[in-house]
């Protein structure tokens, strides 16, 4: 069993931010985490050191990897301001373009939610793969690091490899996909503070070799917390997309995220209801369990698009726990056609092209 003591044992071998000092005697060692046979360290180093130490980081990461029963390394540069440096100025009109761009990348948007259990990370998803069958070029980032969903959701189970110090992504239905749970197993928590947690979002975006994409589609964590807030203020993101419920309570959550990307300019591309009614397998009957419509309304009250509604139902639940999509594992069904109706309507508003009224889909 590894301890944190052959961690610190093995890194006084690497040189600190100074290039002569061992690193665990420089206290840039922020934290780490042990889970069985895998590492995750998180090193705090000055904004503009950040880029002159990735040869550190990557002489801790492949250090520790040398260690007897090691399976996997992560190692996350942690750039903070000294405490005593100003607040940050509030984005706004002026501010200077965002720093971190991914090579390759075209354009980034983010699907968010105030809340978790409305389905963000299915909804993105398959909004990913509508994009793909309109034939864009597209890869999914699932930065909910404490609750990653993309294994289940893409029936992904094995580790990504490493070329040339860059991560390589993995694929499946044609779309390039990232995420920290292809690191860990199913069940494995994951304990970790704010640092390690923008750390961690920092790399998946630079360290990660997504090649030519006409979109990333980033699954955020529920909430307005670090990552979030990582994500917002550092990439260059063409837009975020609100996954809703259409009760009250989630509407509320809802109204804080579209909030949070206005404080940060990033355009609201939409709300999708999802969950929007229960419609019966065995009966057909129409249920508005969570009531009906209140995205619609809240998008129009707060005047940004509303981009459709997904239905609770069955066919999406299983397909998705199966690890099959339902715009993959059924193509041509009503539910599949709502997903694509979406991801037409993004295409469209990141082309800048007019957004026209989807077709309102009946489902029988």
């Amino acid at each position: 069993m590894i301890s944190e003591q052959d961690v610190y044992a093995a890194l006084q071998g690497v040189a600190g931010p100074d290039g002569k000092t061992p690193l665990p005697e420089t206290g840039a060692i922020a934290g780490v985490t042990l889970r069985g046979d895998k590492i995750y360290l998180s090193l705090s180093v000055a904004p503009e050191q950040a880029a002159a130490l990735e040869g550190m980081r990557l002489a801790a990461e492949q250090t520790l990897r040398r260690l007897p029963g090691v399976a996997s390394v992560l190692v996350n540069l942690t750039a903070q301001k000294p405490a005593s440096a100003p607040p940050p100025r509030r984005p706004g009109p002026s501010t200077p373009p965002r720093s971190l761009a991914v090579p390759g990348v075209e354009r980034i948007i983010a699907v968010a939610s105030g809340k978790g259990g409305v389905g963000k990370s299915t909804t993105a998803v398959n909004l990913a793969l509508g994009l793909a069958s309109l034939g864009w070029r597209i890869g999914i980032l699932d930065l909910d690091i404490y609750g990653p969903s993309l294994p289940r959701l893409l029936h992904i189970h094995e580790q990504p490899s490493v070329v040339d110090r860059r991560i390589q992504p993995l694929e499946a239905f044609g779309v390039k996909a990232m995420s920290i749970g292809f690191m860990l197993d199913e069940e494995e928590p994951v304990v970790w503070r704010g640092p390690m947690v923008m750390g961690a979002v920092q790399q998946m975006l630079r360290d990660v070799a997504w090649g030519e994409l006409d979109c990333l589609v980033v699954d955020m964590p529920p909430g307005t917390g670090d990552a979030q807030l990582t994500l917002a203020q550092n990439v260059a993101l063409a837009g975020a997309v609100i996954v809703s419920t259409p009760q009250d309570l989630a509407l509320i959550d809802a109204r804080r995220g579209i909030a949070m990307f206005n404080k940060v300019n990033v355009p609201v591309l939409g709300v999708v209801e999802n969950m929007s009614y229960f419609l019966c397998p065995q009966c057909g009957t129409r249920s508005d369990i969570f009531a009906h419509g209140g995205a619609r309304h809240e998008a129009e009250k707060l005047g940004v698009p509303f981009l459709g509604e997904v239905p609770l139902a069955l066919d999406i639940r299983a397909h998705s726990d199966e690890g099959e999509p339902i715009i993959v594992a059924a193509p041509e069904s009503v539910y599949a056609a709502a997903y694509r109706g979406i991801a037409a309507k993004v295409q469209a508003a990141l082309e800048g092209a007019p957004v026209r009224p989807a077709p309102k889909i009946v489902i029988e």
